[in-house]
């Protein structure tokens, strides 16, 4: 673990030319004594790092020590700079040897792009996750990344939010997708691939039993066409009416499917309410978008969410009440 933290150490020297002890200690997640004990282990082996004291003071190596990475263009470094670390490698595990590998590939750049990693930093931030996205929890993930690099069968028991059930399976595990920062499993059973959330794995068992991997599947592709797949089926359609103090504002509820259905703007009716059918990704999804919209919205059809929507007006009416 030491060697490591020395190579960090290192490795963030000589990417950002000085930095004080406390910001590696900050950096590296230890202590300022540490650092001081890291450094002079360092020098006693023949690194030439060095610290010094005041304003302007900090630790740094001698300029003749650095390395040069070649054959990258001032483009394609830029483009470095911009990585960030990705939410789901951190839950793979692999997060801070991806730091480490990016500190590498940073710390052996020329002098002169320093400061281009600086600027570019400066500028450029990468964020995947969602507005209000909270961090699913997914506790089998080192079971299913076990299972997927020994090609190991798994035994995973599903819940199903909307039936309220779960169901125990037999997989073999083809690999994981992380879409928009949540996981997924692909896997095969009975010869077919399957997908589902990880975050709805509540139980995963590593079976003793290997399992040989088809030849000739190709993750990235299989992902893409089961993406297109699932966006082409036919949407969950609900016929409504909407108030119109709430038509500038239905965009930002109804989804994005829901919203071709807005142009051309819909002719209201005498009370200047208008009737839209809204497809919407499925039946929990609607409902969800829906109650949002409060009193502002009746649904016409199908009668199943309309019941629904009452169902849930009524307990929430009762709670407040008590």
């Amino acid at each position: 673990m030491r060697a490591d933290r020395l190579l960090s150490l290192l490795m963030l020297i000589q990417s950002r030319g000085q930095m004080t002890a406390q910001e590696l200690a900050d950096e590296l997640e230890v202590s300022e004594r540490t650092i001081y004990r890291d450094i002079t282990a360092l020098s006693t082996s023949g690194v030439p790092v060095y610290a010094s004291r005041g304003p302007g003071g900090g630790v740094r190596l001698i300029e003749e020590y650095r390395t040069t990475l070649t054959g990258l263009t001032p483009d394609e470094a830029r483009a470095l700079f911009m990585m960030s670390i990705p939410a789901p490698l951190m839950q793979l595990g692999v997060g801070e040897k991806f730091k480490g590998a990016l500190l590498k590939l940073s710390a052996s750049l020329p002098n002169t792009r320093r400061a281009d990693e600086v600027r570019t930093r400066q500028r450029i931030h990468l964020d995947s996750s969602w507005w209000f996205q909270s961090q699913q929890q997914v506790p089998y993930l080192p079971v299913i990344q076990q299972a997927l690099w020994q090609d190991r069968c798994l035994r995973i028991k599903v819940r199903w939010e909307f039936f309220n059930t779960e169901f125990e399976q037999d997989a073999e595990p083809y690999g994981l997708v992380a879409k928009a920062n949540i996981w997924y499993l692909v896997y095969g059973r009975g010869g077919t691939p399957k997908v589902t959330r990880v975050s709805q794995i509540v139980e995963a068992e590593l079976m003793p039993e290997c399992f040989i991997r088809p030849p000739d599947f190709d993750l990235e592709a299989f992902w893409k066409h089961w993406c297109r797949d699932y966006e082409s089926q036919p949407p969950f359609c609900a016929r409504v009416r909407i108030a119109p103090e709430a038509l500038p504002m239905l965009a930002e509820y109804v989804g994005d499917r829901a919203r071709g259905q807005l142009v051309p703007a819909p002719v209201p009716d005498p009370d200047g309410w208008v009737t839209l059918e809204l497809p919407f990704e499925s039946f929990i999804t609607a409902r969800t978008r829906l109650l949002g919209l409060g009193r502002a919205v009746e649904v016409l059809e199908p009668v199943s969410l309309r019941r629904s929507l009452i169902d849930f007006a009524e307990q929430i009416v009762g709670f407040y009440k008590k």
